[in-house]
């Protein structure tokens, strides 16, 4: 109960303080008990749904805060937590209004304040662009996790052994998803083509462009040990949360259209997730647990093909969450099973 607390009591406080605040919100837009109740309800309703959603994206960030600081560490940890509440989950639906409705960020706020419907039409005319970014970059995540000739643990074997010995091929996940781009290209009507396309390559840019800032950051901080592996791993866990944020956030308007709504519930999520990432570091549960890593990147590989099934079909966020949550579960009883037939 004691370790329960010390890395989940923060996330405890903050879940009360917001549910009240979303009960008073209720309260203020409706003006009595039943909108208060409701808005309380949607707010838990979502921190769930974040919690689901962003279980694998807890295990990968642990497996990248591994190979950094305690410093670097501590910053993602502070900062991190506060750009992952309040960017994704304010600023950034926020920005896609400003973008797309080309208005000032004031009249963004008041939007959403007050025509909570037609922010929510312009977030959803986003999607497209929204699911090739975050699909793009995920997979690239997820690809160079398994094609890599340094990766020494292999969950399911006979295809993990495969796309590893595939590492001595330059280039290969970044053709694998331009592929993948160009099939989705071909088969979108013609109105959002042209979106998904632009988007997509965007998303691979980015994830490129980080993973190329952040060795030359490093590199140039080679003289400072307590910097090495700091300014690039933080830049490139930012952006990393970012996409997994996207489903969530654009799956919260068929919840609520209410934004300050929206913020707390995946808020309380996010403040989970940071707990189970400090959980994970400090017990340094991955290497007790020893396929969980390969279930986390799994899920998000599944992630991102959902991702961009969503630019043609509607992806339920519940079924995204319960493939995520079954490869992760599935991996944890392997690992235990590995545990019991190979005791240290």
């Amino acid at each position: 109960m004691q370790t329960m607390f010390k890395y989940f009591g923060g996330a405890f406080a903050f879940t009360l303080a917001g549910l009240l605040l979303a009960a008073w919100l209720g309260w203020m837009y409706a003006g009595n008990t039943a909108g208060a109740v409701s808005f309380l309800l949607i707010a838990s309703i979502l921190a769930v749904l974040e919690i689901s959603l962003s279980f694998d994206n807890a295990i990968v960030n642990a497996n990248r805060l591994r190979e950094m600081s305690h410093k670097w560490q501590r910053r993602f940890l502070t900062w991190g937590i506060v750009i992952a509440v309040f960017g994704m989950r304010i600023i950034f639906p926020l920005l896609i209004v400003v973008i797309a409705a080309k208005i000032g960020p004031v009249e963004a706020v008041k939007l959403a304040a007050t025509q909570p419907a037609e922010y929510a039409r312009i977030i959803g005319e986003a999607h497209v662009s929204i699911a090739a970014f975050g699909g793009a970059f995920l997979m690239m995540v997820a690809l160079s996790y398994f094609v890599d000739g340094d990766k020494e643990v292999d969950w399911i074997a006979a295809l993990e052994r495969r796309l590893r010995a595939c590492a001595s091929i330059r280039g290969l996940e970044i053709g694998f998803v331009l592929l993948l781009v160009m099939l989705f290209t071909w088969i979108l009507p013609p109105a959002t083509e042209n979106t998904f396309l632009f988007s997509a390559i965007a998303g691979l840019v980015t994830f490129l462009g980080v993973e190329v800032l952040g060795q030359v950051l490093d590199r140039a901080s080679m003289a400072s040990e307590a910097a090495k592996g700091g300014v690039g791993a933080f830049l490139y866990l930012e952006v990393l949360d970012a996409s997994f944020s996207f489903d969530g956030v654009i799956g919260a308007f068929a919840l609520t259209q209410n934004l300050f709504l929206i913020a707390i519930g995946l808020g309380i999520g996010a403040m989970y997730v940071r707990s189970m990432t400090i959980m994970l570091v400090e017990r340094n549960t991955l290497a007790q647990f020893r396929y969980l890593e390969n279930g986390a990147f799994w899920s998000v590989l599944i992630l991102s093909m959902v991702m961009f099934a969503q630019t043609l079909i509607h992806v339920p966020e519940v079924v995204t969450g319960l493939l995520g949550a079954t490869l992760i579960g599935l991996s944890l009883i392997s690992s235990l099973r590995f545990r019991r037939h190979h005791p240290v």
